[in-house]
């Protein structure tokens, strides 16, 4: 068979009870298997999801098939349904079925979305951008972030719990939320206590309803809530912190590995002028394009102007996250690279120095309003110098100067 064209599910109790459900998404074929016949089953049909029970007592094997598909390309899906420990491998979690199985064609499809995105990723690679992607990458929840929106008691345990992996956005409000959205690219929200009902009604029925969050896994901490919403990976996950952590991360890792595919393809398209870490240019094509911008400036006329945005004791995974809040902010005129100390420095075309402060103030703004610095709830706000071309300027120049100011003002 295809491996397009095939869903194994297994469970010793057989037909699986999921199995139903399965046949009725009409995504792809069902081959059911017991524990005993799994890997066979897998070897024979090479199929593009696989669909399994994970009870305590299946729970070796499921460690064992998750090692097996975690080697394979294209990325495998892997869904527990109704998971008692925490998962292996990149399995994700569908929880509190109930028997009912609704949401799991949901997130199936979701999953075959992503397995989609790394197939052409893998088609499109060759001998020049392979260095773009590698099979052996950091665990995508190395760049990932989760956005916890809530002001009860169980924020700072959430906090604690989901910072020792990811990086961790605060929302005291849906209204401080939104703002986030709109800012950052998120590969998770956790809503946690602090809001009624009808609040968090609202907050997911808007979720739902814009195409970039349907995918996006929303996990919500307060029992018996409502999951008829039209979001694949939306899950209620009651318990203590890291109970909520240790179920919600395996959803947040997926989406953090789609985000690293959708980069890894803006890059490839760029023909790697883009670093698929940043989203911003790498800095060979960075010096290209400065070159290019300052020789049009002075021989046609028109503003130019850089701005340097350096930050306190930044690791590398905060670098790059800053990196790719730019990225997503600035004009499509603009362009910029996160250097190899850490600063980011953003080109603005076509602008005299005065619109480019309005313009590095809004975006060190979000920066200062989205991003945590070292120590947990700390600010880590930019420092940022903006400069204009002089008519004497050379890129190399301009460069200079803005490396002088930006350390003049660091001493003083």
């Amino acid at each position: 068979m295809s491996d397009q064209a095939t869903i194994v599910a297994i469970s010793n109790q057989q037909p699986a009870p999921f199995a139903t459900a399965l046949a009725e998404s009409h995504i792809f074929p069902v081959v059911d298997a017991t524990w005993s016949t799994a890997l066979e089953a897998i070897a024979k049909v090479q199929p593009a999801a696989v669909v399994a029970a994970a009870t305590a007592a299946e729970l070796p094997a499921l460690e064992q098939l998750a090692t097996r598909l975690s080697a394979r390309q294209p990325y495998i899906p892997l869904i527990a349904i109704d998971p008692v420990a925490t998962l292996p491998g990149h399995a994700i979690p569908i929880m509190g079925e109930r028997g009912q199985f609704e949401r799991l064609g949901a997130r199936l499809r979701n999953a075959l979305r992503v397995r989609a995105l790394h197939a052409t990723v893998l088609r499109r690679l060759t001998a020049d951008n392979l260095h773009t992607f590698t099979t052996n990458a950091p665990d995508p929840l190395d760049d990932a972030t989760v956005m916890l929106v809530g002001r009860g008691g169980s924020h700072p345990a959430l906090s604690v719990a989901f910072g020792e992996r990811v990086s961790v956005v605060g929302a005291l409000s849906i209204e401080a939320a939104a703002k986030h959205l709109n800012a950052r690219d998120l590969d998770g929200i956790v809503i946690g206590e602090g809001f009624t009902p009808r609040v968090v009604d609202a907050f997911l029925t808007v979720l739902a309803e814009d195409p970039r969050f349907r995918s996006l896994p929303v996990i919500i901490t307060a029992p018996g809530s409502r999951l008829d919403y039209d979001l694949a990976n939306l899950e209620t996950i009651a318990g203590d912190a890291d109970h909520v952590a240790q179920f919600a991360l395996p959803l947040v890792r997926q989406r953090a590995f789609e985000a690293r595919l959708n980069r890894t393809l803006r890059s490839i398209e760029s023909e790697g002028l883009i670093d698929a870490t940043t989203g911003l240019l790498t800095p060979e094509a960075f010096d290209r394009d400065l070159a290019t911008a300052v020789y049009h400036t002075q021989t046609r006329g028109g503003g130019l102007s850089a701005a340097r945005f350096t930050f306190r004791d930044m690791p590398l995974r905060a670098q790059r996250d800053a990196a790719r809040i730019i990225s997503r902010l600035m004009r499509k005129i603009d362009f910029g690279t996160l250097c190899a100390d850490g600063s980011i420095v953003v080109v603005f075309a076509e602008t005299d120095p005065r619109n480019a402060h309005m313009i590095a103030r809004r975006l060190s703004a979000v920066m200062k309003h989205t991003m945590h610095g070292p120590k947990r709830d700390a600010r880590n706000d930019p420092r940022v110098k903006v400069i204009g071309m002089t008519p004497d300027d050379s890129a190399k120049s301009l460069l200079a100067r803005l490396q002088d100011a930006a350390a003049q003002r660091a001493a003083s």
